[in-house]
């Protein structure tokens, strides 16, 4: 059993950046591995970035990548998703969730996921 807490959503304005924490309870939590996807009024949820258990293998969206930079460090069992140059369209609730074992293929996979956090909103204005 895999608790997770999402935290440091917020308001910001367009181009500016925020950094998000999702923090597990549990065992073995270097066994999941964990990602972030995020869910806007009227779109389906969609997978932002994940990380490997060992933290070796990342994934990115590809409208994200080189802006969200994901990392994790499991002696604080926690992971982090760094968000830069934030646009409009980045406003969402995000999640982070664990799925044990998965590979770099499937931890893009919402439906591979066993444990969902609470979520957190970021509002990005322009």
């Amino acid at each position: 059993q895999v608790q997770l807490v999402e935290s440091g959503g917020g308001f910001v304005q367009a181009g500016e950046s925020l950094g998000l924490s999702c923090e597990a309870s549990g065992r073995h939590f270097t066994s999941y591995a964990v990602g972030w996807f995020r869910l806007a009024p009227g779109k389906e949820r969609e997978f932002v970035a994940a990380i490997s258990g060992g933290g070796l293998n990342t994934a990115y969206a590809d409208s994200m990548r080189g802006r969200f930079t994901i990392s994790r460090d499991n002696a604080k069992n926690t992971v982090y998703l760094q968000m830069n140059s934030l646009t409009p369209e980045d406003t969402a609730v995000y999640y982070c969730a664990a799925g044990y074992s998965l590979s770099q293929t499937t931890m893009r996979l919402d439906t591979k996921y066993n444990y969902w956090g609470q979520g957190t909103q970021v509002t990005v204005s322009s």
